[in-house]
C-alpha cells in the first residue's frame, strides 16, 4: 500500500529468532515446545537464589553461523549483559542479553524492492539473549498465570538499520532472514510457536527531511499482520502530523481484529535498561580457526542454491526464485525432480497448486503434509500418461488431506487415465452426435469449437480420459463429417 507522495515511510526490524539447540541458553533444561506448564524449567531459569548460568556453547556456535550466512563480522572479544527491567514472566527482574559488545555486527542481506531491483537491507548487529517466560490469561477474569518454560530458551535479535520504505520491504527482509535460518539450520522459525517474530519500528518524514520520531510495535509473528500494522501505522503518523500534533516515542499493541494500534508505554531508551557485564558469565573469546570451522560448515544458501537452479535445471528467474525462498521448498523441490527427472515440472507444481493450498489455508511450506518422494511420484504418473493434470490436481488434494502414495490414491479412487484407443473413439462418437452446432463451428473455421468438444468429452470421463489423444481423435473424426 502506497502512502502519500509527500511522506515516506521508515520501518526498522528487530527480529527475534529462538535457536534449535536441545537445552536452554544458561541451563540444561529442554527448549521444545508446548509441555505442562512450569515442566521445563529448574533454579537456573526460574531464578532461585544462589543458582548460577553456564552458558551454552551451541548458542554461540548458531549465532555465529546466523552472522555468517548474513555478511556480519564476528567479534573475536564479546560478553554478556544485565539488561535490567520487570515484567511478571521474566524471574530474575533482568534479562542476560548483550550491549556494547555483540556477537555480530555490520551485516547485510539483498532483496527486491518493488520495482525488482535488487536493494541492500543492512544489519547493525545481532546479538544472543534469553527469552522470557509466558503469561496465560485467564479469560474469566481471574488473573494471569506464568509458565516459565520458554524462560531462558535462546534467542538471537537481528537488528536492522532503518533501511525498508514500505511494509511490502518489511515483509520481504523478514522472509529472507527465515529463509537463511532454515537453511543453515539454527532455529525451526515456527512464527505460530513464536520461535520467529519482530519488534517493528516505524516513523514517518516529509521527503527529504531528517528522520521523524519512531514507535514500536512489539512481539508480531505473522507476515500478514507486520505488513497491516506498519500501513496503519505510518498513515496514523501522517494523520497526526497533518492536524499539527507531534508523534510520542513509545510502544504500542497492534490488535488484529481491530486492525489499530494501541499505546501500551513509553519507548525505553538503552540507559532505562541500565546495562552492566554479568558478573556470572566469563567474556566469549573466539579464535580465527573456530569462526573459519563454521564458515566452513555453512551449507548452500539460497542465493548459490538460486544460481545452480538456473544453470543446471533450466529453470526461470521467477520458478528459481520462488523455489529457494523457503528450505522446505528446495528440499521438496530437489527429491521430486530426482524422482521424477522432470524438475520445470515440479517447480511448477510448487509455484501454482502447492503454493494457492497452501495459501487458503494461510500455512507455510514446512506444513506441506506429504514428501519430496510423493509429489515426485505424482510428476511421474502425470508425464507417463498414467494421469491427466486435471486428475492430478484431484490427487495433489487427497495429498493435503491424507498423505499416502499417489498410485495408491488413484487405485482406490478409480482415476486412471482412459488411453485405450476404443474406448476413446466411443466417447468422441457420442459427443460428435450430441453437438452438431460445434461440429458446424469447426466446419466454419472456428477452432475453439474443438476445445469445447475435448471438454464435454473430459467431463464425459470424469476427467480420465487422455487429452491428447482426445483432441488428435476430434480432429480426425471432424474432418470425415
Amino acid at each position: 500500500m502506497a502512502i502519500r507522495d509527500d511522506y515516506e515511510m521508515i520501518v526498522g526490524l528487530e527480529v527475534h529468532c529462538e535457536l534449535s539447540t536441545k537445552t536452554k541458553i544458561f541451563c540444561s533444561c529442554p527448549t521444545e515446545f508446548g509441555g505442562e506448564p512450569n515442566t521445563h524449567c529448574c533454579p537456573v531459569c526460574m531464578a532461585m537464589p544462589g543458582a548460577l548460568p553456564v552458558l551454552n556453547e551451541k548458542v554461540v556456535e548458531y549465532a555465529v553461523k546466523a552472522g555468517l550466512a548474513t555478511n556480519c563480522e564476528i567479534a573475536r572479544n564479546s560478553k554478556n549483559d544485565r539488561k535490567n527491567y520487570f515484567y511478571p514472566d521474566l524471574p530474575k527482574s533482568y534479562q542476560i542479553s548483550q550491549f556494547d559488545m555483540p556477537l555480530c555486527n555490520h551485516g547485510s542481506i539483498e532483496i527486491e524492492d518493488e520495482n525488482g531491483e535488487k536493494k541492500t537491507i543492512r544489519i547493525l548487529r545481532i546479538h544472543i539473549e534469553e527469552d522470557a517466560g509466558k503469561l496465560n490469561h485467564d479469560e474469566f477474569g481471574r488473573g494471569s498465570f506464568v509458565d516459565l518454560n520458554r524462560a531462558g530458551v535462546p534467542l538471537i535479535e537481528v537488528v536492522s538499520e532503518p533501511d525498508m520504505r514500505s511494509a511490502e520491504e518489511a515483509e520481504k527482509y523478514m522472509r529472507k532472514l527465515k529463509s537463511i535460518f532454515e537453511y543453515i539450520q539454527v532455529s525451526d522459525c515456527k512464527m505460530q510457536e513464536g520461535s520467529l517474530r519482530a519488534d517493528v519500528n516505524v516513523s514517518v518524514r516529509k521527503r527529504g527531511e531528517p528522520l521523524g520520531t519512531r514507535t514500536e510495535m512489539k512481539n508480531m509473528n505473522s507476515f500478514r499482520s507486520i505488513v497491516r500494522a506498519i500501513n496503519y501505522e505510518a498513515e496514523r503518523q501522517i494523520e497526526e502530523l497533518e492536524k499539527g500534533n507531534k508523534i510520542t516515542q513509545e510502544t504500542l499493541r497492534w490488535d488484529d481484529v481491530s486492525g489499530k494500534t494501541f499505546p501500551m508505554r513509553d519507548k525505553e531508551d538503552a540507559q532505562d535498561y541500565r546495562y552492566f557485564p554479568d558478573p556470572d558469565l566469563v567474556a566469549i573469546k573466539l579464535s580465527d580457526e573456530y569462526i573459519n570451522n563454521i564458515k566452513e560448515s555453512l551449507p548452500e544458501l539460497p542465493e548459490f542454491k538460486r544460481e545452480r537452479y538456473l544453470k543446471d535445471f533450466g529453470l526461470s528467474q521467477k520458478a528459481a526464485n520462488f523455489v529457494t525462498s523457503s528450505k522446505y521448498y528446495s528440499d521438496m523441490f530437489e527429491i521430486a525432480s530426482e524422482k521424477s527427472n522432470n524438475p520445470k515440472a515440479v517447480s511448477n507444481w510448487l509455484m501454482s497448486d502447492i503454493a494457492r493450498i497452501l495459501n487458503e489455508k494461510d500455512e507455510e511450506p514446512d506444513k506441506i503434509p506429504f514428501s519430496g518422494e510423493q509429489l515426485g511420484e505424482l510428476v511421474l504418473l502425470i508425464d507417463k500418461g498414467t494421469i491427466s493434470n486435471n486428475i492430478g490436481k484431484k490427487v495433489l488434494d487427497e495429498l493435503f488431506e491424507n498423505p499416502k502414495s499417489p498410485s495408491k490414491i488413484i487405485e482406490e479412487k478409480g482415476w486412471v487415465q482412459i488411453s485405450d484407443e476404443g474406448a476413446i473413439k466411443e466417447v468422441v462418437t457420442k459427443i460428435i452426435e450430441e453437438n452438431p452446432q460445434s461440429v458446424a463451428d469447426y466446419k466454419a473455421g472456428k477452432d475453439r469449437a474443438i476445445g469445447f468438444l475435448v471438454g464435454q468429452a473430459m467431463k464425459a470421463t470424469k476427467g480420465k480420459a487422455n487429452p491428447q489423444m482426445l483432441n488428435q481423435m476430434f480432429i480426425e473424426e471432424l474432418k470425415k463429417q
